[in-house]
């Protein structure tokens, strides 16, 4: 585990993007919200904001973190049959939080991909990656 001890305690801020290519049998039932396992998008966010939480021991050098604020967005993406994951996480600490952004949205994707199964085992989970991080010696970077 790296040494933060000789960090400034700042606010920090990550944003993680994935996406889930769900085919055409599986959108429709996601966007009528008729699903085998029920409603889709609380579990999944559910599971993505408990998965941030544990980021330090999922992740073995990852330090534990006071977390301020996880949010798992999702967005219907008509066009790809897809649906769009987005987590955001805030805290102030010595370190940032790009783990705990990255792991709500994969987390939030493997759910969904356990509660679509049943409709078709084809449902693809890709392009999970940070897009913005803010806070800390290096400042804000734009990935995206």
């Amino acid at each position: 585990m790296v040494d933060v001890s000789g960090k400034a305690a700042t606010e920090r801020e990550a944003v993680a993007r994935g996406r889930v290519i769900l085919g055409e049998k599986v959108f429709a039932a996601v966007k009528d919200r008729n699903l085998p396992k029920g409603d889709l998008f609380p579990v999944a966010r559910i599971a993505g904001i408990l998965a941030a939480k544990k980021v330090d021991e999922l992740i073995p050098l990852c330090h534990p973190l006071p977390l301020s604020q996880v949010e798992v967005d999702f967005d219907l993406d008509e066009e790809t049959q897809s649906l769009l994951i987005e987590a955001r996480v805030k805290t102030v600490a010595r370190t940032g939080v790009e783990m705990e952004a990255l792991t709500a949205v994969s987390v939030a994707a493997l759910t969904v991909y356990d509660m679509c199964k049943a409709l078709d085992k084809g449902i693809r989970i890709t392009d999970i990656r940070l897009v913005r991080k803010s806070g800390g010696k290096s400042g804000t970077i734009i990935l995206e």
